[in-house]
């Protein structure tokens, strides 16, 4: 009986690394070093507009760094969708969805500072200028103008095409004619800090076959 309990003894022991391994190296690095440097940009809607019934692949790439952290539909290792001219994607969807973390290198000297009770007339008049059309428009306030309401006071600052394709570049198995690009980087502040040089406006044309998106970075 002693033999078979010294036997079992380094069995059992055996048996523990075995298992015990595999748990321990799913659990979390607690050394691991957190982004300081990235931002999430929320809920970008793609809207494509084609000039006929097309099939394509869109892909997003992050030169600087991140990556998508969700997305509708999924994405996977790109969109292959299909659109129609109504901009209406796979009979089922009226953009393509994302939201994605990558590094913060937007720009805060040009923007406006804006009263949260005039968010909305603010929005559809400065989004009716760079070019979105009312339902673009509408989704956009549907979603977010619930969402402005802890601060009296917000600062506004757009994130145009140029910026945006430095940190996050969309690319089309078919390119665009025109692609309008408008992210805002929203701050909300309780009392007047800061002064900004107010933005030129450069108007879209929605010509020929083309892609309108619209995203928020919140800070």
């Amino acid at each position: 009986m002693k033999t078979i309990k010294i036997l079992g003894l380094p069995l059992l022991i055996l048996f523990y690394l075995i298992f015990s391994v595999p748990f321990q190296s799913c659990e979390p690095d607690d050394d691991k070093e957190e982004c300081d440097t990235c931002n999430m940009v929320y809920k970008p809607n793609i809207y494509i507009y084609p000039t006929e019934q097309i099939d394509l692949c869109v892909k997003l790439n992050f030169p600087l760094g991140g990556g998508i952290v969700t997305s509708i539909p999924e994405y996977g290792t790109g969109w292959n969708i299909n659109v129609d001219t109504s901009g209406l994607i796979n009979n089922s969807y009226s953009y393509l969805f994302y939201e994605s973390t990558q590094p913060d290198i937007w720009q805060r000297n040009d923007g406006w500072i804006i009263q949260t009770e005039k968010l909305e007339s603010f929005f559809r008049q400065n989004m009716t200028e760079y070019g979105f059309n009312e339902k673009e428009i509408d989704d956009f306030i549907e979603y977010w103008i619930p969402r402005l309401n802890d601060y009296p006071l917000y600062l506004i600052y757009p994130q145009t095409k140029s910026e945006i394709d430095h940190v996050i570049q969309l690319d089309f198995s078919k390119q665009p004619d025109n692609i309008l690009r408008l992210f805002y980087l929203i701050n909300g502040q309780n009392q007047l800090q800061d002064k900004l040089t107010e933005p030129t406006i450069v108007n879209f044309k929605r010509e020929g076959y083309f892609v309108t998106e619209w995203g928020v970075i919140l800070k």
